[in-house]
């Protein structure tokens, strides 16, 4: 399945920066204000930026080999 290079651009940004940030600043909040599972919440969001780093890696791979 190709994507356009506007949806392979927000899913990176989303693994990359968004992702990331969010569970950053849930895992600061949790720790200020006794929020719950604040472990959990940051293993699943590293685990998920994982997975599309590497589907968004397998991607580009093949679209440059395409081009």
């Amino acid at each position: 399945m190709k994507m356009s290079n506007k949806v392979y651009d927000i899913l990176k940004d989303c693994a990359l920066i968004y992702f990331p940030a969010a569970a950053t600043l849930y895992f600061t909040l949790a720790s200020v204000w006794s929020w719950p599972y604040a472990g959990e919440v940051v293993a699943t969001t590293t685990a998920i930026c994982t997975f599309m780093g590497a589907c968004l890696k397998i991607s580009s791979v093949q679209y440059n080999k395409e081009n």
